[in-house]
């Protein structure tokens, strides 16, 4: 029976309070080293709050964050992505007029790598993602899809253990979506390093993920393998709604 693998990121009872209203009520998550977790829940399930909470742009009110075993729970958001916890965000933030190439590379520079290791490291990422054809256009001549796939480029610049997506299929088609799918698992084996995907694509996130977690009303109602979450009664209730089950088992 092989180990289960390390914690990477680790949340434990995590509650944020806004002005008398419990966004968070007491939320446990970890995601395992090597790992994609999809994080799904209907709107106001308190995803964007537990992720923000994660990658230090909101304080908990109460509970712990650690990574790789540290406290990081009172970090600011920029020590918590040196430290190897990096997020991205539903808008691109791209430099749109450096280059594809450049986008990478000053993202690996940033993070203190020499130019001759970070060019190194931007054709590697850009391979991965499937970008390496666009090396040289500026950044505003991309696709929305290409776009989200640079925005991700960015952040495995700076060689992350672990990686927190912000609905980065939000506005894709499904071809797009598709090759998404295809770029994450890529990189994922390439770093080796974990993911956490907030996503509304119940399509996308039953693809890539290793396990789901669901929320709803800041808390969470279930975690597992895609396949026991497509057919969780709870889920389909709370996330899918009516006629769920079919588009779960359409997904």
């Amino acid at each position: 029976m092989s180990a289960t693998p390390a914690a990477v990121v680790e949340a434990l009872a995590v509650r944020v309070d806004f002005q008398g209203v419990t966004a968070l009520g007491g939320v446990d998550l970890t995601v395992h080293e090597g790992e994609i977790l999809g994080l799904i829940g209907p709107n106001g399930a308190g995803k964007t709050t537990l992720v923000n909470v994660l990658s230090g742009f909101e304080r908990p009110t109460s509970g712990t964050v650690a990574l790789n075993g540290r406290d990081i729970t009172a970090w600011p958001p920029d020590a918590i992505a040196r430290a190897g916890l990096v997020r991205t965000f539903q808008g691109a933030r791209l430099f749109a007029g450096l280059t594809v190439f450049e986008n990478v590379e000053v993202a690996a520079v940033s993070a203190g790598r020499s130019r001759r290791d970070a060019r190194a490291l931007a054709w590697e990422i850009l391979a991965d993602l499937e970008l390496e054809r666009r090396a040289g256009l500026q950044a505003r001549a991309l696709s929305h899809g290409q776009e989200r796939r640079l925005s991700i480029g960015r952040a495995l610049a700076l060689r992350p253990d672990c990686v927190l997506l912000d609905e980065p299929a939000a506005g894709l088609d499904e071809q797009e979506s598709d090759e998404l799918v295809g770029a994450l698992a890529r990189v994922r084996e390439a770093f080796g390093l974990c993911l956490l995907v907030i996503e509304h694509d119940v399509r996308l996130i039953m693809q890539l993920s290793d396990r789901i977690q669901v929320l709803d009303n800041g808390t969470t109602i279930a975690i597992g393998e895609p396949a026991e979450i497509r057919g969780d009664p709870a889920v389909l209730s709370a996330y899918l709604g009516t006629g769920g089950q079919a588009h779960a088992e359409r997904s």
